[in-house]
């Protein structure tokens, strides 16, 4: 009887425990503030000054609003969640959202599908992250810091579709990745001027921006974001955006810092458009494991359309510069809408460099970058960071003449227009010698000098004695040089 009688206590007390009272507002088309709650519902909010305590489930109803417009902190009790149906907004200079005790996070918020919420401003901890499933959804120069799994388990703000704007804040230091979406949901968020750091504290493997499928017709965009990892979260790494369910990926990545993650950008799956743009990716090797990652950017699919393109990036001390997989491509430059201008330094592992690994059987346009940062390389030296056809028969071509770290970014001595005629040549070329080159030397596919000429101002002609094939002629002077792809018929 005793047994029974303890037994019926236990459960009753782990129900009082489990269920918190929920108040709902009254769905009558009111726009309420903390205060307007706290007197509808004294045992839901108590009230302290400038102090706000949420003690019970808050739940906003579809036709009501809620606004924060003033200056205050709100401590939510344990396991607490706020759920909108209606409108929620927080306006004010400085608004606190945290927990009673941080050592008892509450659960967090929950956004519903049609709510409309607007966030400026405020510092939201301690608690169980953002739950978005609406479309109506912008935060701006926030603090988002020490939250844990709750109303999400996926990251701190946790999307699910439209278009939501994630501007200006600061993401840092919480259990799960800072931004996130499903696999299918088709978001194509505007991320722009974020600080992320050191999310992903689970140390699971998660990037600190995880993204799925995206719109169609609005790309997802990913702006001068600052994304730096915490290095002792070695399975953290930078961006991912993958498409597993057949969706859309349409993205811009342009002018991001990506440091210190177990990688720096990674896009799977078959992708309809990427820029990649004047990122600065460096130092993406927390993980140590060239087999696991370490790519500044590694694209991967087995089937469908990649469609990427990359301009103006740094790529500095990855285990990899850029690694391409299965059937996936990338354009680096190009004769006609990419310029390159991509830099290249020191990404390697296994006391061997990688500027670009092309694991597939695809031709890779990459001409006009820079792929020995610091140096005039020379085709062989820039040859020996490419693993590429030439490393293996099975693998594709990466095109990456002409190349040169001197000319980038210096529109006076512009020698993108410089070339010689006819290529393919059946045995002279011809050229027109304005930049004051004073050598020519050509070498082989393999890096294998096979002639040196001297060269004068004005046009010039020289004959080639070779068999059919795949050349590199280098032209130089005091203070630049180029290298160009010639063909012999």
């Amino acid at each position: 009887m005793k047994k029974i009688i303890l037994s019926t206590f236990i459960t009753l007390l782990f129900t009082a425990i489990s269920f918190a009272q929920t108040y709902t507002t009254p769905n009558t088309g009111v726009v309420w503030t903390l205060d307007d709650i706290a007197t509808a519902s004294p045992t839901t909010i108590t009230i302290s000054g400038n102090n706000y305590s949420l003690l019970e489930n808050l739940e906003i109803a579809e036709n009501d609003t809620v606004i924060i417009d003033t200056d205050l902190t709100l401590a939510i009790d344990s396991e607490i969640l706020v759920t909108v149906f209606g409108t929620f907004t927080v306006d004010s200079d400085a608004v606190t959202i945290t927990a009673i005790d941080e050592t008892m996070p509450y659960e967090g918020f929950r956004f519903e599908e049609f709510s409309e919420i607007e966030i400026n401003n405020a510092t939201i901890e301690y608690g169980g992250g953002l739950r978005v499933l609406t479309d109506t959804f912008s935060i701006d120069n926030c603090t988002l810091t020490n939250n844990v799994s709750g109303a999400t388990t996926s990251a701190v703000i946790q999307l699910s579709g439209g278009m939501p704007q994630i501007t200006n804040n600061t993401i840092s230091f919480n259990e799960n990745p800072a931004i996130g979406s499903a696999a299918n949901s088709a978001v194509s968020a505007y991320i722009f001027n974020n600080t992320i750091e050191g999310n992903n504290q689970a140390n699971s493997n998660r990037p600190q921006i995880n993204i799925g499928t995206t719109m169609a017709n609005e790309p997802l965009e990913i702006i001068q974001n600052t994304i730096i990892g915490d290095p002792v979260n070695e399975m953290a790494g930078g961006i991912a955006i993958a498409n597993f369910t057949g969706g859309s990926i349409n993205a811009i990545i342009d002018d991001n810092i990506i440091q210190n993650n177990r990688y720096g950008i990674t896009i799977i799956g078959s992708c309809d458009s990427a820029l990649i743009r004047g990122n600065v990716i460096e130092d993406n090797n927390t993980q140590g494991d060239p087999n696991l990652g370490g790519s500044g950017i590694s694209l991967n699919t087995s089937a469908g359309v990649m469609n990427v393109v990359a301009s103006g990036n740094e790529f500095r001390r990855n285990l990899w510069g850029i690694t391409v997989i299965g059937t996936a491509s990338i354009n680096l430059g190009d004769d006609a809408d990419n310029p390159g201008e991509n830099i290249f330094s020191e990404n390697g592992n296994n006391g061997e460099t990688f500027a670009i690994y092309n694991n597939t059987a695809n031709t890779i346009q990459a001409i006009n970058n820079c792929w020995i940062e610091g140096e005039l390389s020379t085709a062989e030296e820039v040859e020996d960071v490419i693993f590429h056809v030439v490393d293996d028969a099975s693998l594709g071509e990466v095109i990456y003449t002409p190349f040169d770290c001197a000319v980038l970014n210096v529109a006076e001595n512009d020698l993108s227009n410089f070339g010689f005629y006819p290529n393919p040549s059946r045995g002279e070329i011809n050229f027109n010698n304005t930049f004051g080159f004073s050598e020519m030397k050509i070498f082989g596919i393999a890096g294998n000098l096979l002639k040196t000429e001297a060269i004068s101002e004005g046009e010039n002609t020289f004959g080639i004695n070779l068999p059919s094939g795949v050349y590199f002629v280098n032209f130089k002077n005091e203070k630049t040089e180029i290298t160009k792809k010639l063909v012999v018929q």
